[in-house]
């Protein structure tokens, strides 16, 4: 059974497209600036492994995927989860995504504000959940059985990336999240999708094209 698509305000959707497509990038921590890779939970919030002293800074700042004016730039305040703790299940979230941490420590970083192209968003409203959180697993053990060469192809034709072994880690509301051997491409759905269905769907059609 199908649902309508879930709205999303539309001034919304470029930064939180952005953030979706961006999972990597740098971290500003008083005045050091180091390498992230970070995952989006099922509440819409900023996943990562982190320093101590990431922790303890005073002004932390994520630049995705650079310091550069045409990233997105979000200031974030970090919150310290133990890994085998009732949040354990978000580290094993994020080496899914991106493999083995460096960092043993975890945090939540919650968004405070973020800036895209000139425009200023606050933090509350780009913490979206992911409607598709409780069906994500079902779609991605599908796809990953039965579209890799469409996911392949798709990977290739929309962000010009050849994965060889493409695996889908992820599904949002927004779209797809496929992890090769050094990134993770993010495949942008045309329109939101609202249930399992449509995401199939959409899937389908995308890997067909």
């Amino acid at each position: 059974m199908t649902t309508d698509p879930p709205f999303i305000d539309p001034e919304l959707r470029p930064p939180l497209g952005w953030l979706h497509g961006h999972l990597s990038g740098l971290i500003r921590f008083d005045e050091n600036v180091l390498p992230i890779q970070v995952v989006i939970d099922k509440e819409g919030r900023l996943v990562a492994p982190v320093m101590v002293a990431m922790l303890t800074a005073g002004e932390t700042v994520l630049y995705l995927p650079d310091e550069d004016d045409s990233s997105l730039h979000v200031m974030v305040t970090l919150e310290q989860f133990e890994e085998t703790g009732p949040d354990g299940h978000l580290a094993d979230r994020w080496r899914i995504y991106h493999g083995e941490p460096d960092d043993v420590r975890w945090a939540i970083m919650h968004i405070e504000a973020a800036r895209l192209d000139g425009v200023f968003y606050d933090g509350d409203g780009l913490l979206v959940p992911n409607l598709l959180g409780g069906v994500e697993a079902s779609i991605c053990r599908w796809a990953n059985e039965n579209l890799v060469d469409g996911i392949r192809a798709a990977c290739l034709r929309e962000r010009e990336i050849e994965i060889k072994e493409p695996r889908l880690v992820g599904v949002d509301q927004l779209g797809f999240d496929v992890r090769g051997r050094f990134e993770v491409v993010r495949l942008d759905a045309p329109t939101p999708m609202g249930s399992e269905t449509e995401a199939r769907e959409a899937l389908e059609r995308m890997t067909r094209a």
